[in-house]
């Protein structure tokens, strides 16, 4: 028997008061306020132990979605319960089970040094005296701000020590669950692969952690993911591993061969050319009831020499842009 999701949401739907201006309050001040839908009847489990990526574009819902599950807001209707506790009803125990991660600086005290931000979040998590020492100082050591950056203000990290700092600090309690919302987003590429390593390796190979990504990086989602869902217009339209969305982006299997001995007139019937070579390079889709043998057959028999042969996988982003046209995005 599988054991139980550490994350499950059941219809999860939250709605905001759209904001007014000023002109239409002076024209129409009797008028109610609009309807904002940030999300739209969610449903997700997410496995613990497991990296879970949501992926979508700006204003999709994903930050309102982790919100959600970290009891910062509460939901117009559905359900969720994280860790086994229920985001109405039992919020400190769901605080309690998890981290979050932001990229957002302000909530940081920037005349502050690193370490004195650290100690201070650590009071509030009820830490004191020489265990408030020991955690903080493990910490800054586990993200790699030596003692003279543990020391420098603030205001003068970097965005990736910032980064470093926030993941300190979300582990502060040692949550069983870590979210992360879009954590490399200011980063440079070489601070952000660290940051993807580290979580990767880290935070759920070495400590088993669930960790809810929140990005839009394609990329990031791909190195890191064992599944994804994919949030468009406030609803959860995909979910799989990316090979199993890029099996269902890809339609009919397609292989790219390169070849010598042919010609670009006679190849199988279908054939598109992407380098004319020598050797000749080209992409072909089987049709209906073949396969790659009658593919391979054909091209011997015009003469043509196989030196090598792929299949053509969609990529990310060509499942993401399949999902957002079918979304009407």
């Amino acid at each position: 028997m599988a054991p139980p999701p550490i994350i499950a949401v059941e219809s999860l739907t939250k709605v905001y008061a759209a904001a007014r201006g000023v002109r239409d309050v002076v024209l129409h001040p009797f008028a109610g306020a609009g309807r904002l839908l940030a999300l739209d009847g969610v449903n997700l489990e997410v496995g613990a132990g497991e990296v879970f990526g949501l992926l979508g574009p700006n204003g999709a819902g994903k930050t309102t979605l982790l919100k959600l599950l970290a009891c910062l807001v509460l939901p117009t209707s559905g359900s969720a319960r994280v860790n086994g506790f229920s985001i109405v009803g039992q919020e400190h125990a769901v605080k309690s089970s998890i981290g979050y991660v932001t990229s957002d600086e302000r909530s940081f005290y920037w005349r502050l040094s690193g370490r004195e931000n650290l100690r201070f979040f650590a009071r509030l998590y009820g830490l004191r005296g020489q265990a408030l020492k020991r955690r903080c100082a493990d910490l800054l050591d586990k993200v790699e701000l030596g003692e003279e950056a543990a020391d420098e203000r603030f205001m003068n990290y970097s965005s990736g020590m910032r980064q470093k700092l926030a993941i300190a600090r979300g582990l502060l309690h040692d949550p069983p669950i870590l979210f992360m919302d879009e954590p490399t987003r200011s980063l440079d590429p070489l601070s952000a692969s660290h940051l993807r390593a580290f979580a990767r390796d880290v935070l759920v190979g070495r400590e088993g952690k669930t960790v809810l990504l929140a990005t839009h990086n394609l990329r990031e989602a791909e190195e890191l993911c064992a599944r994804v869902g994919m949030l468009v217009r406030a609803r959860l339209r995909r979910v799989g591993s990316v090979e199993e969305l890029r099996r269902w982006a890809g339609g009919a299997d397609t292989y790219r061969l390169e070849a010598e001995g042919i010609e670009a007139r006679n190849l199988p019937a279908g054939s598109r050319v992407v380098e004319p070579g020598p050797p000749l390079r080209f992409e072909v889709t089987p049709a209906p009831g073949d396969g790659l043998d009658s593919i391979l057959r054909r091209v011997h028999a015009a003469g043509g020499r196989v030196r090598d042969c792929e299949k053509v996988e969609a990529t990310l982003e060509e499942v993401f842009s399949r999902v957002c046209a079918e979304s009407g995005d």
